[in-house]
């Protein structure tokens, strides 16, 4: 079973990812450490990727496609795959068909997780971070004892400047425009997994593993 795995900041996507690769035991594929482990082992492609990333600029979607090949064809991807944040447009899902299609093989569902922006900003807003020593609240869903102090050491709870409305506001309209007309491609192919990702962790796991199954 090879699936893809969509959703914005903040809709629980990492959780979702972590409880599939359990119950199906197939591995988690994440470009970003897949890229990384091909600089590190220096192949051809990962010098080329390295090349890139150190003058600042975007990998191109060909050497991504390349590395996606190299380790959808690992003895642990036998039994299937979960691809996650890739492909990000359009041009990489094409650019993904294709190689596939090489390879005999094809994307089988490609499961969106989704809730409503609203919902993802009091997600996102609502994390606070202890100075101190590290420890992470959140004022919806665990929060501190007291107010801006955190339970374990007293220290000072502080949010992120990447926590803020304007940016996750901003970070989830990047995701719209890139990731919605991806929706609509895979839809025409018959193989969008709509989930309602609002509820327990549980219960959407549920969901998830039934439009699978």
């Amino acid at each position: 079973m090879n699936v893809i795995l969509l959703g914005p900041p903040g809709a629980g996507k990492g959780t979702q990812a972590k409880m599939l690769v359990e119950e199906y035991q197939i591995p988690q594929i994440s470009t970003g450490d897949i890229l990384r482990a091909a600089v590190k082992e220096g192949s051809p492609l990962g010098k080329e990727a390295k090349a890139c990333m150190d003058k600042g600029d975007l990998v191109p979607d060909s050497v991504v496609i390349g590395i996606v090949e190299e380790r959808i064809q690992q003895p642990d991807c036998a039994k299937g795959y979960m691809l996650d944040g890739f492909p990000r447009t359009v041009p990489q899902a094409e650019a993904l068909d294709g190689m596939l299609q090489n390879l005999s093989s094809q994307i089988d569902h490609v499961v969106s997780i989704e809730v409503a922006s609203e919902e993802l900003v009091g997600r996102l807003t609502g994390r606070r971070t202890c100075r101190d020593c590290g420890v992470g609240f959140h004022v919806m869903f665990d929060p501190p004892e007291q107010e801006g102090v955190c339970d374990k050491c007293g220290g000072e709870l502080y949010q992120r400047d990447d926590d803020n409305v304007e940016t996750v506001t901003s970070r989830l309209e990047v995701y719209e425009s890139q990731t919605l007309p991806l929706i609509d491609y895979y839809k025409a192919q018959g193989k969008i997994r709509p989930i309602d990702g609002v509820g327990d962790i549980k219960e959407i796991f549920a969901r998830v593993t039934q439009v699978l199954s």
